[in-house]
């Protein structure tokens, strides 16, 4: 019912058919960009799709995407049933669903559970992790001494996994080596956990620092994720809450919380005393999953949320629902109370998990958003599925044909079938025609081998769509930076829509590509004196390192020069202003083509 496939996860496809066709993991061929922010979730879509062999790479990923999103509850609710475990033996009760209830009933967690996105391999990792570190944390005490290794490895690497699965997921997976590395009983098990945690995320690091000459994925650049946008992101908490209320089951589940405690069905403390014996305990991992769903919605708050309605905070909800993803419903011991007592205790319970049924049922069937759900409003945040299915007229926009139905999609494959020579093409203010730049003609004893067309060039956002619509030879870049290695070191832009808020002027794109970059051939709205000043901009040496970082032929001093340079092109900014970018360079400014307006002259006497 909510199949789809957003133009984000388009652009992961793109990645992954450059991957098969063997030009390596960028969004375009001979430039080595990382256009993905989930590492894992690339080459997991690039295995798949290996040995799917003909099947769609648009259905491979949705079965991907329903199936781990799928796992990610199983596990996440066998790690709950796990924590109250031995609190239960010998006692009647009964399991039900309460925090994996509560986030299946969020409409945004059923949309991207099945969107083609990383969300269901977030889920399928937090829900692994979660049960792995309960499973940990209630490791016998007669184990201590020797501890069970096998479960300590997978538990280490599972955590050291986290920045593969998502950058800011180091914070999660992080957190659980450090608690591991100092509950650790000697020497050999921290060596254990360091090597398990750490040999594939170093290893990838440094392939990531060599081959892409950056210490994070370009879409981190691109969005400026150490920057901070409080208000917007307050905004973006609001939109999330606002359509389902979604303090009723925060209240709920702390009132349920408290009274599983009361009833002595809380986890387990451990009775051995010690401070690294109370870091490998139920109670410790209970506050740390939950404190790491509430810093990792801090973290989005910060960062101002994001455009799509919902999508980040999904996994603080996730974590901080983990500990109660299911509740027992026991009688209580009547040791510690009377038999009136302890049914009280159970029927309270049993109300408020009714309470919680009935929220999501009125919560899985709230109209979201309303009217703004596909209208970019001042917030900038939309329903993303709702949003592309109005766009494309297609219920379920899933492949890439579908997208062919989104505005200016099926006139670029036009204009491309026209311009065999080569060309920029350049999004016009009208749907149905796109601008063109075209190519410098090769010279006239040389022209195009017969069946070869000239290079091509799509300036566009949508990317995704456009670049799994187009071939592998055709250049697809945009203003935002997320495959444009020179956009996405732009300055952020501070009123801009979240995820949008870098804005290159094209003619950059006209610059440092071989088109024609004079009238009659390049758009009214295009400055001749623009195109020149960026062209010389190109030419600042710092600019250069980093475009030679990406674009130059791989070898090993290309490498290991990229490792060196790697924090510096990072932190590289350009002015998106050609002419203040000269000025910032130090650079000499070229003789304007055009004579310089000074106003009016003078009158008077």
């Amino acid at each position: 019912q909510r199949r789809w496939m957003p133009d984000d996860a388009l652009i992961v496809l793109r990645t992954v058919r450059n991957l098969l066709a063997g030009n390596g993991p960028v969004f375009n061929a001979g430039e080595r960009v990382e256009s993905n922010t989930s590492t894992l979730w690339t080459y997991l879509i690039t295995g798949a799709s290996w040995l799917a062999g003909p099947l769609r790479l648009e259905y491979v990923t949705l079965a991907l995407t329903l199936g781990l999103s799928v796992a990610g509850v199983v596990f996440v609710m066998l790690g709950a049933a796990r924590l109250y475990a031995p609190r239960l033996q010998g006692r009647r009760a009964l399991l039900l669903p309460a925090g994996a209830l509560i986030y299946i009933a969020i409409p945004p967690a059923r949309d991207f559970a099945s969107s083609g996105l990383e969300n269901g391999l977030v889920l399928a990792y937090v829900g692994l992790l979660w049960w792995l570190l309960v499973c940990w944390s209630q490791a016998p005490a007669i184990e201590r001494a020797r501890p069970g290794h096998l479960l300590t490895a997978g538990l280490a690497f599972v955590a050291g996994l986290s920045v593969l699965v998502r950058p800011e997921l180091a914070l999660v997976g992080g957190g659980v080596l450090v608690m591991m590395v100092l509950a650790a009983a000697g020497w050999r098990q921290w060596l254990l956990i360091v090597a398990a945690g750490g040999a594939l995320p170093v290893a990838y690091q440094i392939f990531r620092m060599g081959y892409y000459g950056l210490l994070v994925p370009q879409t981190a650049i691109a969005k400026d994720a150490s920057g901070a946008k409080w208000a917007q992101g307050l905004t973006y908490l609001g939109n999330f809450n606002a359509p389902y209320l979604l303090w009723i089951p925060l209240v709920l589940v702390i009132l349920i919380g408290i009274l599983l405690s009361v009833s002595r069905i809380q986890p387990a403390a451990r009775g051995a005393r010690g401070w690294r014996r109370a870091l490998q305990s139920p109670t410790a991992v209970v506050i740390f999953i939950v404190a790491s769903g509430a810093l990792q919605a801090v973290y989005w708050v910060r960062q101002g949320g994001d455009f799509m309605h919902g999508r980040v905070l999904l996994t603080a909800v996730f974590l901080m629902l983990a500990p109660v993803a299911v509740i027992p419903i026991a009688v209580p011991s009547t040791e510690k109370f009377s038999r009136r007592t302890g049914y009280l205790l159970a029927g309270a319970t049993g109300v408020l998990w009714v309470a919680t049924a009935g929220w999501s049922l009125w919560a899985a069937n709230s109209p979201g958003m309303g009217a703004d759900a596909t209208r970019v409003t001042y917030s900038g945040i939309v329903d993303e599925r709702r949003f592309y299915a109005q766009a494309t007229g297609h219920a379920h926009p899933l492949t890439a044909a579908d997208y062919l139905d989104y505005p200016r999609m099926r006139a670029v494959m036009v204009a491309l079938r026209n311009t065999p020579d080569g060309a920029l093409l350049l999004p016009s203010g009208n749907y149905d025609v796109w601008d063109v730049v075209p190519a410098i003609p090769p010279p006239p004893d040389r022209p195009l081998p017969p069946g070869e067309n000239g290079p091509h060039t799509v300036f566009f956002t949508n990317m995704g769509m456009l670049g799994m619509n187009v071939g592998l030879d055709v250049r697809v870049i945009d203003q935002i930076g997320l495959t444009n290695p020179l956009a996405a070191h732009t300055a952020r832009l501070e009123d801009a829509r979240i995820g949008h808020d870098k804005n290159l002027f094209a003619d950059w794109a006209v610059a440092e590509g071989p088109f024609l970059k004079e009238r009659p051939y390049i758009p009214v709205y295009l400055d001749e004196d623009w195109i020149i000043q960026a062209g010389a901009a190109l030419e600042c040496p710092d600019t250069v390192s980093k475009l030679n970082a990406v674009r130059s032929p791989m070898g090993p001093r290309r490498f290991l020069s990229n490792i060196v340079h790697a924090l510096d092109f990072g932190s590289y900014r350009i002015d998106r202003v050609p002419l203040y970018e000269l000025r910032r360079c130090g650079l000499d400014i070229p003789p304007p083509k055009t004579p310089e307006y000074t106003g009016l002259p003078a009158t008077g006497p």
